[in-house]
């Protein structure tokens, strides 16, 4: 990481999301972790180094960098629209964030054993909101909700004990009952999950 990520990081989150073109930039305040709820999911997921993250839905990669630069672990964007991968790899790029991974695919392709810990943010309400699309690319359906966060818990519960989750505005049917509520942050919007057993 270079200092004027590092200074990034100690701003808000007017001056980050500038690093974004104008038009990612309006999707920021609905779309875009903020930093300090990013820091805290971060390290609770990438408590030990070496661990590896999954943000669903990546977007823009900024939870995956503001992850990459509060932790030691690496942190994997998965995200269906492959502008935004190509806008998230060259922004990791130019800060020197050589812990971040991003690929352009769907979910359901994921191998969800290779990670050690998940972020999600809402991924899959899109399917549902007919007011705030990032563009009109994906498909409004609440098929595709439901199948995508079905796919996920399933996915989630058959791993091992001592994965974790974090959740942001995230409805909690997608997180199976073998995870347990370890923190709740920011008025009970960020959600820290474990499983036990």
């Amino acid at each position: 990481m270079n200092l004027e990520f590092q200074a990034l990081l100690e701003g808000d989150d007017d001056d980050f999301n500038a690093i974004y073109p104008s038009h990612i930039r309006r999707l920021a305040k609905k779309h875009w972790t903020p930093i300090d709820v990013a820091k805290s999911a971060a390290l609770f997921l990438a408590h030990r180094r070496g661990l590896k993250v999954l943000d669903i839905g990546s977007g823009v990669g900024k939870f995956c960098m503001i992850g990459s630069a509060v932790t030691r672990g690496h942190f994997t964007g998965v995200e269906q629209r492959s502008e935004l991968v190509d806008i998230a790899q060259t922004l990791s790029a130019y800060y020197d964030l050589d812990n971040t991974t991003y690929f352009n695919a769907n979910i359901i392709s994921v191998d969800f054993r290779e990670f050690n810990g998940f972020y999600l943010y809402n991924s899959f309400f899109e399917n549902l909101d007919k007011r705030n699309g990032i563009d009109k690319t994906i498909a409004l359906s609440e098929k595709l909700y439901s199948t995508y966060g079905a796919h996920v818990a399933d996915k989630l519960s058959s791993l091992p004990s001592g994965v974790r989750l974090a959740t942001y505005y995230t409805d909690e049917w997608v997180v199976p009952t073998n995870f347990e509520l370890v923190y709740n942050l920011f008025n009970g919007n960020l959600k820290l999950w474990e499983k036990v057993h």
